[in-house]
């Protein structure tokens, strides 16, 4: 199963000033982060970002928010380590849509979305690994999303940690993906209008 853009979202979890330089391989996350943003923004997809206790971390750092100024992107503070209570959710699902006719008599696997998903896939990547990220994670799955989690966007204080989450993450269903599979995913061909655009992104 490939991503494909016409049913994604990206959410950035927590890429905060304070939070940052205590994360292993920062700057090789923050720049990936950033690469996701600004893809969004090209390719229309709609984006959200997450600020945990935005008071105390402070807020997104400063290469992120330019480039989810670009893509347009909602941004919720929170203080639960997991998103979705906190409106991600809400903010991921639009209002359900009314069953018309007789659609709940097919098979199921002839039914119509009927969960008002529209965009059921969320490519996922932030800090902490093995906390926001993981309970948000979890939580989205519970919410019936696909999650895509792209490993080399995510990070925790260490290395053991990260892991960690990406095993679990793993082992419950979660897809595990890097930024370069995200690009070339949603673009699908080189004759794609923004090919161009998007490569130069990841060179």
């Amino acid at each position: 199963m490939l991503l494909d853009v016409e049913v994604s979202q990206l959410v950035l979890v927590d890429y905060q000033v304070r939070l940052m330089p205590a994360m292993f391989e920062a700057s090789v996350v923050q720049a990936n982060a950033v690469r996701l943003a600004h893809l969004a923004a090209l390719l229309q997809v709609p984006a959200f970002a997450t600020e945990q206790n935005p008071a105390r971390l402070g807020g997104s750092i400063p290469e992120l928010q330019d480039a989810l100024q670009k893509a347009s992107a909602q941004v919720l503070a929170k203080m639960r380590f997991s998103a979705v209570q906190e409106g991600l959710g809400a903010l991921l699902r639009p209002p359900v849509k009314p069953v018309q006719g007789n659609a709940r008599s097919l098979p199921r696997h002839l039914q119509k979305n009927t969960t008002g998903i529209e965009r059921a896939s969320v490519v996922l990547a932030g800090c902490e690994a093995h906390v926001c990220l993981l309970q948000t994670a979890l939580e989205l799955l519970e919410e019936d999303f696909e999650v895509w989690v792209v490993t080399d966007a995510c990070s925790s204080r260490t290395e053991r940690n990260r892991d960690a989450a990406f095993d679990r993450l793993a082992g419950v269903g979660v897809e595990l993906v890097t930024t370069e599979m995200v690009v070339f995913e949603w673009l699908r061909s080189a004759e794609h209008p923004d090919f161009k655009a998007a490569q130069a992104l990841i060179k």
